[in-house]
């Protein structure tokens, strides 16, 4: 189960994504459990880890577009339509970004990218699956540290929208 971290932000650490969270006085809960370094799949990592279903847990995807790039947030359990994440960005396709270029421009380590508090704030589409539960789970900015939040509160840090950018 997930442990929580004690003597830092909101009971867990302090990261790009738990200070913007604070202060635009958006609630959010963290969840602190311990990384496997030799974990690759990091969102059913950290399903298991905190004890949730996967449904619930979203992994944090950066894309280039013909258009720039983009954040799609899907479920771990889901893989991302990049055609879906594409039309919804207003380009005509979409391929994964290359892992330095995702670091270098969330400011995260791939692993532990949240789409709260980027370096560079990108358009974010999150698949509208995650408004079917009263709180999801998204990467805190590192590995073995994730946040729970309330849907709609995660839009508004993202300043982002809604769609079915999910292929289950």
């Amino acid at each position: 189960m997930a442990k929580k971290a004690s003597g830092t932000a909101a009971g867990g650490p302090t990261t790009a994504a738990t200070q913007a969270l604070t202060r635009a006085g958006i609630p959010f809960t963290p969840h602190v459990y311990t990384h496997d370094a030799a974990a690759t799949d990091f969102g059913a990592e950290a399903a298991r880890e905190l004890g949730v279903e996967p449904a619930r847990v979203f992994k944090t995807l950066m894309v280039e577009t013909d258009g720039g790039l983009g954040i799609g947030i899907v479920s771990v359990q889901d893989q991302l339509d990049l055609k879906a994440l594409a039309t919804e960005l207003g380009a005509k396709k979409a391929a994964m970004a290359d892992k330095a270029l995702a670091e270098r421009k969330s400011g995260y380590v791939v692993g532990g990218i949240s789409p709260v508090g980027q370096k560079t704030r990108l358009p974010t589409v999150v698949d509208s699956a995650a408004l079917e539960f009263a709180t999801v789970f998204v990467s805190g900015g590192r590995r073995g540290f994730d946040i729970e939040i309330a849907p709609t509160a995660l839009l508004e840090a993202v300043a982002g929208r809604t769609a079915v950018i999910r292929r289950g």
